[in-house]
């Protein structure tokens, strides 16, 4: 088994993670957020989502986000775009990054989008042409590519299928996406192998929630096949507002002890996502997810004497 000798890890927190959160998140923490993962060596964070404020009010303050953050060089910042309106406001940001997206499913398709599968690709097409001519990065999400919440699991040639369609676009890269979290490592092999059948297995990145708990096993999965790019979100952050039940994302945490294990350079210091899980957590009053940063969070609060046990709290 030869794994990747470096991961580049995309840290999603501060867009996927917080699109969900029902109670306002201030613009001071949102921006502080960037930063402090942007300073922790992430070489990509997906810092905002120019969507109507109509279905994701959490990301009404995206331009104002981009607009205040300071920018660490060398670092891409991304943000969601779905449609031309979306990509106007993403390049008045200056964001580095515009991320469309599909599905592999076409019922999953028309709760998120309202539209079907080929006029989705359709709307994304000209998004990308245009984000292409303007010297940006481009990425296409494929949902739902491990399961379903209205159909169920789809078959691999489904998902190789669009993957086929949204191959035709030429972007950057294409995220394999768990949106509710029920992929197991054998399902991740086989989807993972259809797939670099199709693009460059260096161009495909792991998008895994752990509703189920098999997140981190899946990216090892993934690593086996070859993937290197892999998508995570501090302290466990995140879920999708059209998947029910679907919980966050595989926490940063747990994937960089992974990948640190494995001896995987990833250029992220797992000690300063640590603490950024905490404080996230702790501002939005609430357990961090992440087992890896609760455990050494806990083993730090050891050392300094305290006893109390409170240190993995929110």
């Amino acid at each position: 088994m030869t794994l990747p000798k470096h991961v580049k890890i995309v840290e999603v927190g501060p867009r996927d993670g917080l699109q969900n959160e029902k109670a306002d998140v201030d613009l001071d923490t949102k921006v502080e957020l960037v930063e402090r993962l942007a300073d922790a060596g992430f070489a990509n964070v997906e810092a905002a989502s120019f969507v109507s404020p109509k279905w994701v009010p959490q990301m009404a303050s995206s331009s104002e986000v981009m607009a205040r953050i300071r920018r660490r060089p060398g670092t891409i910042y991304s943000a969601l775009t779905p449609n031309m309106k979306g990509l106007e406001g993403a390049i008045a940001a200056r964001v580095d990054e515009v991320v469309v997206f599909t599905a592999v499913t076409e019922a999953f398709t028309q709760r998120n989008t309202n539209c079907s599968i080929a006029e989705s690709i359709a709307r994304a097409a000209p998004v990308v042409r245009a984000a292409k001519d303007a010297g940006l990065r481009t990425r296409v999400a494929l949902s739902t590519t491990m399961g379903c919440p209205y159909e169920g699991v789809p078959p691999v040639s489904a998902v190789v299928d669009v993957l086929e369609r949204v191959a035709d676009l030429g972007c950057d890269e294409f995220d394999i996406a768990d949106t509710i979290g029920v992929g197991t490592p054998t399902r991740v092999v086989e989807v993972m192998e259809a797939c670099a059948r199709v693009v460059p297995v260096d161009r495909i990145s792991a998008h895994f929630h752990d509703t189920y708990g098999m997140a981190v096993a899946n990216v090892h999965a993934a690593l086996q096949v070859g993937v290197s790019i892999v998508h995570s979100s501090v302290a466990g952050l995140g879920g999708c507002p059209y998947a029910k039940g679907a919980t966050g994302n595989v926490a940063t945490e747990d994937v960089l002890f992974l990948l640190h294990g494995l001896g995987i350079e990833t250029g992220v210091d797992l000690d300063a996502v640590v603490d950024v899980g905490q404080w996230i957590s702790a501002k939005l009053g609430r357990r961090c997810e992440s087992r890896v940063g609760n455990a050494l969070a806990a083993k730090r609060a050891a050392a300094r004497g305290e006893t109390t046990g409170e240190a993995c709290a929110a």
